[in-house]
């Protein structure tokens, strides 16, 4: 369970250690969640990152983070059975014959390479589709990743912002009750306090997920590659299956070539 959700786990260890050592040193949730404060701070940091990268791209963010806290999985371990299995279809009838058995690569880019063999397709020129497939996909992956590091750079400052103006409002109000000024000066504070804290534990963490999640896909669209490749070429079974395990680790070659 912890490592399917590790990344709720570790927003939820962050929520605890940060407000929490505030509340053990006497703060209080009403001194932390000012409106005024996250106003500027969440409210400047989206107004700056949709005139950095545009609105377009912007409305994807609630996307982007569901998809870095509920990641997609690609099984390869399964995906290399299944080319397997497809291999051995192909040997016996042939590669037109290998339509249904196409359902057994679980997920669309080596269904769609398939697709391409099975319509003749020039071993190069499968090779140049698919390796153009996953440069475009890096290049989109590459500005989603972007916009959450600039986030991360944006939120800070979007903080100090706050700070200057809180401070500003307080100088304003100099000669009146000394505790309402400190009072003031701590609020004013806060702003800071959320700009750190949503740079380093919701945008910048975000960014770093994302990335696992492209080097993830790519993983799988490489392996797919090599698979799909290795059945255009006619090789036998047993050594389309050793030549993708051979891209997975040491540890996992020894499990699945049990099997």
């Amino acid at each position: 369970m912890f490592k399917k959700n590790g990344s709720l786990y570790g927003l939820f260890f962050g929520f605890v250690a940060v407000f929490g050592a505030f509340l053990i040193e006497g703060g209080s949730f009403k001194a932390l969640f000012l409106f005024p404060a996250m106003l500027i701070v969440f409210g400047g940091t989206f107004s700056a990152t949709i005139i950095g990268v545009g609105f377009d791209k912007f409305k994807r963010i609630f996307s982007l983070i569901r998809m870095a806290y509920f990641p997609p999985k690609y099984d390869i371990n399964q995906l290399i059975d299944g080319f397997v299995k497809v291999s051995v279809k192909s040997r016996q009838e042939g590669l037109l014959a290998i339509e249904g058995q196409l359902n057994k690569l679980i997920y669309p880019f080596p269904k769609k390479m398939m697709h391409f063999v099975m319509d003749g397709t020039d071993m190069d020129l499968l090779e140049s589709i698919a390796l153009g497939e996953m440069k475009a996909m890096q290049g989109r992956h590459n500005t989603y990743i972007s916009m959450f590091n600039k986030m991360g750079g944006y939120a800070p400052t979007m903080g100090i912002i706050g700070t200057v103006m809180g401070l500003i409002m307080t100088l304003a109000n100099a000669g009146k009750d000394p505790n309402t000024l400190i009072h003031s000066i701590a609020s004013a504070f806060i702003a800071t306090l959320w700009g750190i804290f949503s740079a380093n534990l919701l945008w910048l963490p975000i960014a770093d997920k994302l990335k696992q999640c492209h080097q993830e896909e790519k993983y799988m669209m490489e392996v797919s590659l090599e698979g799909v490749m290795a059945i255009q070429s006619g090789e036998i079974p047993s050594i389309v299956k050793s030549r993708l395990m051979s891209l997975l680790p040491q540890k996992e070659q020894g499990i699945i070539g049990k099997k």
